[in-house]
């Protein structure tokens, strides 16, 4: 297929409005281009709050190939630090996650606190003058927290965080709105999965409804959880893009048909009375009741969040054809009885011995192989153009099955990389 003509930029040349060149898988220049363009100028999803909930504690995080510590000092404030001493380069922190009031750099003895302000060195005779207010550790260029997620943004300058969530805010409210707490909690540890794909497969397939009666056709069957014929055609289930790569699959609309609650996560009220009971005082029957039948949204944060009713994703590119998936399960504050569940359900779909993530990992791994063969060149994702339409609130509406979001995803990715 010939799509270019003599005008055409870079980036026209391979992004089509219903086609994409496989190159954009697999060349290492062009994922080093992604790197500077997406991952370390937009905003990206480090951690949430509850991952260290005391003084002192901190966590590794990533930002692209960029490791990071994210910390709560002694005041209770949440930092966000390079991993990087200011002196020769060394890490500074190589513990995953602990508690500690200071990092001292193995090499020549630097103390930072968990702040990232530098505390002294060993010999100072050795400078003219005082460093430690010049030397501190790198901190990241912006943060901002969400409902208890943190961003991060290596840019100083850009949109703010509400800006680049926009109507994706509403998606993180309902997460929370689960909790009879208002609040998540990320406390059972993360599993890490490693598979040999480009990061953008990933972000694709998690809202992409046309494989799930496809490729975990033999889950949807053992578990018998109903969930199945959501994805389909004739479904009321919609893909929802809400601008900025942020995009969901829907289906509420097919919960609201039953108006069971947790009908989504495949059990009843009557087995969750403690929860049910907490739901209603915080929010009132009417409006509980809508909470939970209409369950957590399957929806995915550019670049790297991706949350799938139990489960939270957060995507980490490494190279260009290897990314790793960190899951976890999703935990509803003030809700044991059920979030006892949630961990039970995530460890069989997505755990070791999981099917669902198992059945995502083998497609992302032989789409990666198809994508580097040379012919045909071109990826289609025309599917569902003629019926795609446009909310009041400006989101754009597709069939469950449509391959509305990886269009969109791909206009948006087009701007950024064109941009100055």
């Amino acid at each position: 297929m010939d799509t270019t003509t003599t005008t055409d930029s870079k980036w026209d040349r391979l992004i089509r409005p219903e086609y994409v060149h496989g190159s954009l898988y697999t060349d290492e220049a062009i994922f080093r281009e992604e790197l500077e363009k997406i991952w370390y100028r937009t905003w990206v999803y480090v951690g949430h709050v509850s991952e260290i909930p005391n003084p002192n504690d901190y966590v590794l995080k990533t930002i692209g190939l960029e490791e990071v510590i994210m910390t709560r000092d002694r005041e209770g404030q949440i930092n966000l630090l390079h991993n990087r001493c200011p002196h020769r380069g060394n890490r500074v922190c190589v513990k995953r996650e602990g508690n500690a009031r200071s990092f001292t750099c193995a090499y020549h003895g630097w103390n930072f606190g968990n702040d990232g302000a530098l505390k002294g060195y060993p010999y100072p005779s050795g400078y003219p003058d005082d460093k430690r207010k010049e030397l501190g550790l790198g901190k990241v260029a912006r943060m901002s927290i969400y409902k208890g997620f943190v961003f991060g943004s290596l840019a100083a300058d850009g949109p703010t965080l509400e800006e680049h969530l926009g109507p994706a805010r509403a998606a993180l409210d309902n997460v929370c709105a689960n909790s009879p707490e208002g609040e998540i909690e990320l406390n059972t540890g993360f599993l890490q999965h490693k598979v040999k794909a480009n990061w953008k497969l990933l972000v694709e397939n998690e809202t992409d409804g046309y494989h799930p009666q496809v490729t975990h056709a033999s889950i949807f069957e053992v578990a018998q959880s109903g969930i199945g014929p959501l994805y389909n055609e004739a479904a009321d289930s919609v893909t929802r893009y809400f601008g900025n790569g942020h995009s969901e699959l829907d289906l509420r609309p097919e919960f609201r048909k039953f108006n069971e609650p947790m009908r989504w996560f495949g059990t009843s009220a009557s087995r969750l009375p403690d929860y049910v009971s907490k739901m209603n005082a915080r929010y009132g029957e009417q409006k509980a009741h809508e909470i939970m039948v209409d369950g957590v949204r399957h929806v995915m944060i550019f670049p790297n969040l991706f949350i799938a009713e139990i489960q939270l994703f957060v995507l980490q590119p490494l190279s260009v054809s290897e990314t790793v998936q960190h899951v976890t399960a999703l935990q509803f504050k003030g809700a044991p009885d059920l979030n006892r569940r949630m961990r039970q359900q995530t460890m069989g779909s997505v755990g070791p011995a999981g099917f669902l993530l198992a059945d995502d990992a083998e497609m992302y791994e032989r789409t990666q192989a198809g994508v580097a063969q040379r012919n045909p060149e071109w990826l289609y994702l025309g599917r569902g153009s003629h019926r795609e339409r446009v909310e009041d609130d400006g989101c754009v509406i597709g069939n469950v099955t449509d391959d509305m979001p990886s269009r969109h995803l791909w206009k948006h990715y087009k701007s950024l990389m064109e941009a100055a």
